[in-house]
């Protein structure tokens, strides 16, 4: 296997605190540059969040439409002050941001 595309994304979930949420969005943020259409391969994703046990590796591999998915969260991200507005279900008063790297690769 032979490394076609690497590209980065990054999400945030500014109300629930949701890793994986944060995560899916960082990897639809990558996608969104680069064109996978027609590329059936293998698809590497690392996303680096704050808390990488809670992140549903399922869950960030149905953002990307093709190929066979391996997830590997790793510890990283940020977490920062926001606001707290408990009709949005706040679990605290934080932003969560997840960075994401899609590597594609491809049979030589």
């Amino acid at each position: 296997m032979k490394k076609f595309i690497v590209e980065f994304g990054m999400g945030t979930d500014f109300h629930g605190q949701d890793v994986t949420k944060a995560a899916k969005k960082a990897v639809k943020d990558a996608v969104s540059r680069s064109c996978l259409c027609g590329l059936d391969e293998v698809l590497g994703l690392t996303v680096a969040v704050s808390r990488p046990e809670e992140v549903d590796c399922a869950e960030v591999a149905s953002a990307l439409p093709v190929g066979t998915v391996e997830v590997r969260p790793v510890k990283g991200g940020l977490t920062v002050d926001g606001l707290c507005i408990e009709a949005f279900g706040d679990r605290d008063c934080s932003i969560e941001a997840a960075l994401a790297a899609v590597e594609v690769f491809i049979t030589e």
